[in-house]
């Protein structure tokens, strides 16, 4: 960072930092406790696919990884397309633990970020749900180290519950890197689970 760049208004970008996603848990009891959110066990990455046999093989490594729970009792994890054409590794673990969840979108991200496709990270979420069975996802946004809620409106169609994402975010911010910027809190429409 240069004078210049201070007198032009550029700002360093925010480094990723995945163990932000370690408070997700704490801000699990504080959904339930708040606002009877509870985890629904679904967790996902989402990701640029780039075409090549190195990401290929990455993803391949990744997948069996975590697949090597399987034997030990754990979940697989499935690779999806969305319709916008983005990639998704999506990890399911029993509800009530998603301390396992956490480790598992960690554990994705990481492997990503520590092979060179760090740049092809977009997002990660862990999924909500409450009584009335609206869906919530917390979205950590890698680009920026930070999260926000996404709520969308139950029945279908692609429409947002913008108070609802707002109480959230007035819930959470000692729990978690909240991303103070509206304008990057994109919608994750068509995202595993919700």
């Amino acid at each position: 960072m240069g004078f210049l760049d201070a007198l032009l208004g550029r700002t360093k970008p925010v480094k990723p930092d995945l163990d932000q996603l370690f408070g997700l848990p704490s801000a699990a009891i504080t959904l339930e406790a708040a606002a009877g959110f509870k985890p629904t066990g679904v967790g996902s990455v989402c990701f640029a696919s780039v075409e090549g046999g190195a990401f290929a093989q990455v993803q391949q490594d990744v997948q069996a990884l975590l697949d090597a729970d399987v034997e030990r009792g754990g979940i697989a994890i499935e690779s999806s397309r969305d319709s916008y054409g983005y990639s998704w590794m999506t990890a399911r673990q029993p509800a009530e633990d998603i301390v396992s969840l956490v480790n598992d979108v960690h554990a994705i991200n990481s492997a990503l970020e520590s092979t060179g496709f760090g740049p092809q990270l977009l997002c990660s979420l862990v999924n909500f749900t409450d009584a009335q069975q609206r869906p919530l996802a917390l979205v950590y946004i890698y680009k920026r180290g930070s999260f926000y809620p996404f709520a969308p409106k139950p029945g279908g169609g692609e429409r947002r519950d913008n108070a609802l994402e707002l109480e959230i975010k007035a819930m959470l911010g000692n729990d978690l890197r909240v991303e103070q910027d509206l304008t990057r809190w994109f919608p994750v429409w068509g995202a595993p689970g919700l």
